[in-house]
């Protein structure tokens, strides 16, 4: 008996001990926003009057701004890839949207596989990293690759807003719940609104199944700790193409500032619908008691888009290129429950750091076979250091051989053998060429740049775009007619 009492109490004890390490480790949500420009978010100054993002604001002011913050990609799907990887998504052979949208090894393990087991993790949202051709296999699907539930598409990356379909003659591009299509006569509401709606939810879900610790007197509910942790990857797919919001909306922005576009009123018919949507994650965060020991993420996967007249201020270039304008995002991180907010950090980041600051958040080791590219941020973020990369890389693939490295404040920016050279500090607009004058520094730039690029894995497609994406704000290729015909057949049996 008195073995059984202490197996017994041994072994309540160890659950104790996890249930209380379950609840010292945060939550972590990323909130990813499409195609938003630099300047289309009220917190910075540049921004035009006709923006007015409260929430994101709010956000800003209360967590940790980066102002010199990157992602890994200069349009959609390969900072997904590089997000998801920790590591430079070159080294998996993805360079373009085309690459990125046709899925890299599904073998390789992303972000929620690197998680301990008591995390629930869902994806939400804009996948673009694999087809749905191979349904109802769904090797690309995000729960075959280590996530618990989803409500998401796939695809190429642009969807309509108000229907189950794609754009460029992709007629039918379901919502996924799990690994089930909704029917398309079954969906309904405008998609960021029903992205928060889902995130929403998920929140709830975890945070009623958390085991609360009973409250000491005079605390309050915000102040109980969670037992189980959970992972949200909240991928808006807005603003990005095809320009849709409720009519109402875009009429309210056209008679407030009569001399905005008809292009530009929609786009902020979409981000006041994106603002609210953060608004509503961050409140039900707070309500839950869940927000103090979450470390969340917000930024947006590459620059404001051109053709949808994105705003990224006095920054050259748009979505597409690796000028500024093209790979400087807005970002903001935030961890009450660890550090202190209302303040920015001047120190360039990338968005490959996410993945390795969650798990140095969590106390969690990456696997041995596994080399991040990206950093933790925990460093900068608790004031302990105030540098962290020695230099940065991108590249776009070919034929375009769009190149940029980054060293300090020096940034070389090139086509193949030709390139320039620009002083971020000086002359973040890149608009004056030093290349002449510090022929040493930007030859020694192209030089790391060769070196790098030699290390990273050569795209099976050659790095090209389908024609459908080339040039398009729309990353959506056309279906082949015998896969047209495969979908209507689908849903023709699903009817009757």
């Amino acid at each position: 008996m008195k073995i059984r009492f202490i197996i017994s109490t041994v072994f309540c004890c160890l659950i104790l001990l996890k249930i209380a390490y379950s609840a010292d480790r945060p939550n972590i949500v990323v909130i990813l926003t499409d195609d938003q420009g630099y300047a289309d978010i009220s917190f910075n100054p540049e921004h035009p009057k006709e923006v007015d993002t409260p929430h994101m604001d709010a956000l800003a002011k209360e967590g940790v701004f980066f102002t010199q913050a990157y992602t890994s990609g200069h349009v959609c799907s390969p900072t997904r890839a590089g997000l998801m990887l920790g590591r430079y998504q070159q080294r998996v052979g993805v360079y373009t949207a085309g690459d990125g949208g046709r899925g890299f090894d599904p073998k390789l393990p992303i972000f929620p596989a690197f998680l301990p087991d008591e995390y629930t993790s869902m994806a939400i949202g804009k996948w673009h990293l694999g087809l749905d051709n191979d349904y109802p296999e769904l090797k690309w699907h995000a729960m075959s690759r280590g996530f618990d539930e989803a409500y998401k598409f796939m695809g190429r990356g642009g969807h309509d807003y108000f229907e189950s379909k794609g754009v460029n003659g992709d007629d039918y591009a379901p919502v996924y719940r799990d690994k089930t299509r909704i029917p398309a006569d079954e969906y309904e509401g405008y998609l960021t609104t029903r992205l928060t709606e889902e995130a929403v939810a998920f929140i709830d879900r975890q945070m009623a199944r958390s085991t609360r610790p009973r409250l000491r007197s005079g605390a309050t509910p915000r102040q109980a700790e969670q037992a189980s942790p959970f992972f949200l990857y909240l991928a808006y797919n807005a603003v990005h193409a095809p320009a849709q919001a409720p009519r109402e909306d875009i009429d309210h922005y056209r008679n407030k500032f009569p001399g905005i576009s008809e292009r530009r009123a929609i786009l902020m018919a979409m981000l006041y619908h994106l603002d609210e949507g953060v608004g509503s994650v961050v409140k039900k965060l707070k309500d839950t008691g869940a927000w103090e020991n979450t470390l969340l993420f917000f930024l947006t996967d590459n620059g404001g888009s051109k053709a949808m007249q994105a705003d990224n201020g006095s920054l050259r270039g748009f979505k597409g290129s690796l000028f500024e304008g093209g790979i400087r995002t807005p970002w903001i991180a935030s961890w009450p429950k660890k550090f202190s907010g209302g303040r920015s950090i001047d120190t360039p980041v990338i968005s490959l750091d996410i993945l390795p600051t969650a798990l140095d958040a969590l106390g969690v080791a990456a696997p041995n076979e596994t080399s991040f590219d990206g950093k933790s941020l925990l460093p900068l973020l608790s004031g302990k250091s105030d540098s962290l990369h020695s230099e940065l890389y991108w590249n776009s693939g070919e034929p375009k051989g769009e190149w940029a490295v980054r060293q300090g404040d020096w940034k070389a920016h090139g086509f193949k053998e030709k390139y320039e050279l620009y002083n971020l500090t000086d002359d973040p607009s890149e608009t004056k060429d030093l290349s002449k004058k510090n022929s040493a520094k930007a030859k020694e730039l192209f030089a790391l740049h060769a070196a790098w690029h030699k290390e990273m894995k050569r795209s099976e497609h050659g790095g090209v775009m389908p024609a459908a994406e080339a040039g398009s704000p729309v990353e959506s290729s056309k279906l082949s007619k015998a896969e047209k015909e495969k979908r209507r057949a689908e849903r023709k049996a699903k009817k009757e």
